[in-house]
């Protein structure tokens, strides 16, 4: 529950909430990620409750890359690839171009009040810890619990976000701080893409109150985001240990997608079979020259598009005819490989990826950007020839 604050901390300002929760007391501090107001709220807090702990709304990936950690160094992309995780990538360097460009206009980078909480924390001998669920995991929940028809929808809104030169000013960021507008915002969220808000939003305030709670220490400071703050006071004082487990993994994929992965495939393959003893070899023969070229052909011409290596389109151009037939691998994952293989990104690529998102030169200029491009367009050229291809076919039966 919430108490009254002592004349010391009403200094601090409304963005500032002391929760108790059994003998635990947690100063809670609502931050804009890009305000400089923000990170020197959070020395002036802790310099001035010196709490048993710091918490911030990180996890460690994210903690590495805000403090100086370059992941890339340790990035394998084709592995990546292999393991079906490009998409994961290519969501965190949408991110980190929003946020850069943010950065840029305010003079503050995203993220800067965290790095101040663990510098102040560090210098005075404050243990910290990172409170929030591994943005993988995060991120692969949210795209698994979002509906198939809301994915592209998503996957555009991210695309023209980044294209977007909406004016960002102190005053907006500000305006944004304000309880009523974020709550606003995340109603609005929750109405256009449920799933979303509850994985990004309403899951995490869960996650970060229950590993506030289970810190080392009678007085904890924990620094989050202002949208936050109200899912967080509700959470506190409710024992939600029991959902830890749940929310801290990836949901398997549903039955029915195993369903139709194979039985689209096995239609395809049947109705060929049943062409073939219905009306003879020499139409089954063109039913499957049909399928080939109506696959690979939309596959290559993604890959012309995206200026990806010679190598890729022909990849493209054979594989996809195969991959179309099974649920295992996606000419796009093929084509992405490919390119990933014959024209790697270097050190550059991965350092610039950010900005040049931001430009639609920057995409076929950037080795790693191209790999992206080598992966949607022969993917988009894919499904649309997978679809030519099946109506080609299973007109021929009749």
């Amino acid at each position: 529950m919430e108490t009254n604050l002592s004349e010391k901390d009403r200094d601090y300002g409304e963005d500032v909430t002391r929760l108790a929760v059994g003998d635990k007391e947690i100063l809670l501090i609502g931050t804009a990620h890009i305000s400089r107001e923000s990170a020197d709220l959070v020395r002036r807090v802790i310099e001035a409750e010196r709490p048993d702990c710091v918490c911030v709304e990180l996890d460690s990936r994210r903690f590495k890359a805000l403090t100086g950690g370059k992941p890339w160094q340790n990035m394998n992309l084709r592995e990546l690839i292999r393991q079906g995780q490009l998409l994961t990538l290519f969501v965190h360097l949408t991110l980190s171009s929003y946020q850069k460009r943010l950065g840029g206009a305010l003079g503050v980078m995203p993220g800067t009040e965290f790095v101040e909480a663990a510098r102040i924390a560090e210098s005075h001998g404050i243990p910290m810890v990172l409170c929030d669920r591994d943005v993988g995991v995060t991120l692969k929940r949210a795209w698994r619990m979002t509906p198939f028809y809301k994915k592209a929808y998503l996957l555009a809104a991210m695309l023209a976000g980044l294209f977007e030169n909406t004016e960002i000013t102190p005053e907006t960021i500000e305006e944004l701080k304000k309880r009523d507008v974020l709550s606003e915002m995340m109603n609005e969220l929750g109405t256009l893409m449920p799933s979303i808000k509850t994985v990004l939003i309403d899951e995490r305030d869960t996650y970060l109150s229950e590993t506030m709670k289970a810190a080392a220490g009678r007085r904890i400071v924990a620094v989050v985001g202002a949208g936050h703050l109200a899912g967080i006071e509700k959470a506190v004082p409710e024992d939600r240990g029991p959902q830890m487990d749940a929310i801290g993994m990836v949901p398997p994929a549903s039955p029915v997608w195993k369903v139709l992965g194979w039985g689209v495939p096995a239609a395809i393959v049947a109705v060929i079979a049943a062409i073939a003893w219905k009306k003879g070899g020499d139409v089954a023969a063109e039913s499957i020259l049909f399928w080939t070229l109506a696959n690979g052909i939309p596959t290559a011409v993604g890959g012309i598009l995206a200026l990806a290596h010679p190598a890729t389109i022909l990849a493209g151009f054979a594989a996809a005819p195969l991959t179309s037939l099974t649920p295992l691998i996606g000419a796009a994952h093929v084509t992405a490989f490919t390119q990933a293989f014959f024209q790697p990104p270097v050190v550059r690529d991965f350092e610039a990826a950010a900005g040049d998102m931001a430009t639609f030169p920057g995409w076929w200029k950037n080795r790693l950007l191209k790999v992206f491009l080598a992966f949607f367009l022969p993917g988009i050229g894919s499904m649309i020839g997978t679809w030519i291809g099946g109506y080609g076919v299973f007109s021929s039966l009749f």
